[in-house]
């Protein structure tokens, strides 16, 4: 194609430039030749077409050629998009040069205009911010696949109204900055380095509040949130504010709804008089819609309710298709808190009575919402005696089990919260309970609703009196194990992880002063990981039989992240409620010394850890949770979170075009990635079983059922019952694959998606 011969000097400059995108995008590909790109566009040119225009035919040839014999296409298309940027970056700027520039001038020009907060300027000198400006290495913009830079484009980078103002590179190093702003004068631009060569280099990806907030001028940080609502109308005004409060700064709610009274209970002695908690859920529901996340999306909230509770029919009607539409609501994501004696009684076929809270709580003074274990046992049985109680419904377990598997398979949820199993491996439950889960199912610590008592008046003020409560607080990032290769990254990425979210808290600050509480009484964070399967199929290890890799390198994960969270306790303090916790006596994920000695592959280092975790405490109260991370796996060019992948090469279809999807070594191993949907999902639960004795916290488990592999009902059973029997802590999204080739759907949440 001879398109430099054009008449037209415009388009002969034009095409001149756009040449040398091609080879700068194809440059280090010895497969890929740009003039295969070239090729292809001649029919497109016409007398008035832009570079732009161009440009987005070079995109989509590049994507269009992607395939799982050519990956690298979808690179090349990336670092197209990236020039593109670039070219406006510096239209925007008037910049006489092509990309990054003086990072000092960028930080000051983007305080002076209200895009980052000032504070930077104040906590670093001009001398140290020109010598953060040498860390940038425009290199990692070379490593984006397009869906990864599309992502990082269009929901990361600072924008000036519809002009991009910020590059990526700048991003990290300015985020990596704040992170390191908490540290002693002679260490932050130290850490700052090592902070941003890490999540630029994608060895540690950032949860969304994080990457979008920290250097603008307020933004809570914290992705994951969990609370309680008390039965009274003070008390869910409360917490509905609270939750539009959590959303508006991008968090996701979990809201736990279990000591609300039932329908047909009493209020003020008027019997028949409660709406039960439905109507409160819509409510709920519409407060989701209404108060977006950044923006960005409608918010996004989990209510739960115990599998006891008189109303417990009606919670599983939520999303159905049929029944009552005035009962409906479709924006939510329901939690069913299940206990083990449902599931010993489901296994026997034995009936289940439910209860109304209030019923059981005036007449016998038995809060039963926090109750688990024999405690809850105990108290369930003889409640199922009492006779006074009228409020009452006996169902077939059994039946209400296959109510919750035909929902499940229908609507995707609701998540199942294995509540006994959860408080049995809490880690501070000589402080507390933990009543259900955070949005993703992978998050969760002690919580309890405000006790809202008097509002009164005194002078000119109204005055509220309340007995504060705690809302679950954490915050997250994920190891990226396709990055990691070896244990001494891994060693320093797991602590780096650890130092990251602790200096996070530091620099947090929530919308609700609950949180707030939690964040100083138990510092939780969540590190988590993604890229398993990349790292499996780098091993040529196929997931099904992988379990002992997977054991090994996520005990490695928790021995490190405990150690990092020892180090700066060393440094600056345990957390407040450490003294009585199971750490405090020696028990590190339920297991005891003599676990580790007879199980570990390197039990002295355990029995030591265990001694100076004695000693001096750890600076954290809980330290590993595993989100579903999809979005942000995107960035970093690897497989979500711990999962099998659900295809080899697929393409994704929305509102912006096409864009195609696989793993990043999937051209060198393309038999090591073994489909979710061609596997057993009970297998897959017993590899995240294995995964789950290494988590304090848990893990965003979606099953999937391919209905093309003649799926019965009781495969679905048996996979959930071997989840529960096998240690799993809870079950997010069910996914099925209908007999048309569709997979369900449901959006995710920004601020859980890590």
């Amino acid at each position: 194609m001879n398109v430099l011969n054009r008449s037209n000097i415009e388009s002969q400059i034009d095409i001149k430039e756009i040449r040398k995108a091609l080879k700068w995008a194809c440059d280090g590909f010895e497969d890929i030749n740009y003039l295969e790109i070239e090729s292809q566009v001649n029919s497109i040119y016409h007398d008035k077409i832009t570079t732009k225009e161009i440009q987005k035919s070079l995109i989509d040839i590049s994507l269009n050629l992607t395939s799982i014999e050519m990956p690298k296409w979808r690179i090349v298309a990336a670092r197209l998009l990236i020039w593109e940027l670039y070219k406006e970056i510096q239209h925007q700027r008037k910049n006489d040069f092509f990309g990054y520039g003086n990072y000092y001038e960028f930080v000051k020009n983007s305080v002076e205009r209200g895009f980052y907060d000032s504070k930077i300027m104040k906590i670093y000198t001009k001398e140290e911010l020109e010598t953060a400006g040498t860390f940038i290495n425009p290199k990692y913009d070379l490593d984006f696949d397009y869906a990864g830079a599309n992502m990082m484009i269009n929901r990361y980078i600072i924008f000036d109204e519809d002009k991009p103002f910020e590059m990526p590179q700048e991003l990290f190093l300015t985020v990596s900055l704040f992170i390191a702003s908490v540290e002693k004068k002679e260490n932050r631009l130290n850490l700052a380095k090592q902070v941003y060569n890490s999540i630029a280099g994608r060895k540690i990806s950032l949860a969304t509040p994080i990457l979008i907030n920290l250097r603008k001028n307020s933004g809570n940080l914290s992705s994951c949130f969990v609370t309680a609502i008390d039965d009274s109308l003070d008390s869910i005004f409360y917490n509905i504010n609270s939750i539009a409060q959590i959303s508006k700064n991008g968090g996701g709610v979990g809201v736990n709804l279990s000591r609300i009274r039932a329908k047909g209970s009493s209020i003020k002695k008027t019997p028949n008089a409660s709406g039960g908690v439905v109507p409160w859920i819509k409510i709920i529901n519409d407060t989701a819609v209404a108060v977006n996340q950044l923006g960005k999306r409608a918010g996004a909230v989990t209510p739960a309710i115990d599998i006891w509770h008189l109303d417990v029919e009606d919670f599983l009607d939520l999303q159905t298709e049929n029944g009552d539409q005035r009962k409906k609501a479709y924006d939510i994501f329901p939690q069913l808190v299940v206990s083990d004696l449902f599931l010993k009684r489901v296994e026997k076929n034995e009936d289940w009575t439910l209860f109304d809270p209030h019923e059981v709580k005036t007449k016998t003074k038995i809060d039963l919402s926090i109750l688990w274990g024999d405690k809850f046992e105990k108290a369930y049985i003889n409640l199922e005696k009492n006779s006074e109680l009228k409020l009452t419904k006996k169902i077939s377990s059994k039946g209400f089990m296959k109510k919750i598997m035909k929902t499940m398979i229908e609507t995707g949820m609701p998540y199942l919260f294995f509540k006994d199993r959860v408080n049995e491996l809490n880690p501070n439950k000589h402080d507390g309970m933990v009543g259900s889960g955070n949005l993703c199912q992978e998050s969760f610590s002690n919580f309890r609703p405000t006790e809202i008592k008097n509002i009164s008046l005194n002078g000119d003020k109204i005055v509220q009196e309340s007995k504060s409560g705690l809302i679950h607080t954490c915050n997250l990032v994920s190891l990226n194990l396709a990055n990691i290769d070896n244990d001494d990254i891994l060693k320093s990425s797991a602590k780096l992880a650890v130092r990251i979210l602790d200096n996070t808290i530091d620099l947090t600050f929530s919308p609700i002063e609950e949180s707030n509480l939690h964040n100083n009484i138990y510092r939780t964070i969540g590190v988590g990981a993604m890229g398993l399967a990349d790292y499996l199929a780098l091993k040529k290890s196929p997931y099904e039989k992988s379990q002992h890799i997977i054991d090994e390198i996520f005990e490695k994960i928790a021995y490190n992240v405990l150690e990092g969270s020892l180090e700066l306790a060393k440094e600056r303090g345990k957390y407040q409620k450490f003294d009585g916790s199971e750490w405090s006596k020696g028990i590190l994920f339920g297991k005891d010394e003599k676990w580790f000695i007879e199980n570990s592959d390197f039990s002295d280092k355990w029995v030591e850890l265990i001694k100076d975790i004695k000693k001096y405490g750890i600076r954290n109260g809980q330290l590993i949770a595993i989100a579903p991370n999809t979005s942000s796996a995107l960035i970093q060019g690897c497989t979500p979170s711990v999962l099998p992948i659900y295809s080899k090469f697929y393409i994704d279809k929305n509102s912006k075009g096409t864009v195609p999807i696989c793993p990043p070594y999937i051209k060198e191993n393309f038999w090591f990635y073994k489909e979710n949907k061609n596997m057993d999902p009970k297998n897959v639960v017993k590899i995240i079983s294995g995964i789950q004795k290494w988590v304090d916290q848990g893990i965003s488990m979606e099953l999937l059922f391919n209905l093309n592999l003649d799926i019965k009902a009781k495969d679905i059973y048996d996979t959930i019952m071997t989840a529960w029997k096998t240690g799993c802590k809870t079950i997010y999204y069910t996914r099925t694959i209908q007999k048309n080739g569709n997979i369900s759907e449901k959006n995710e949440c920004v601020s859980c998606a890590n």
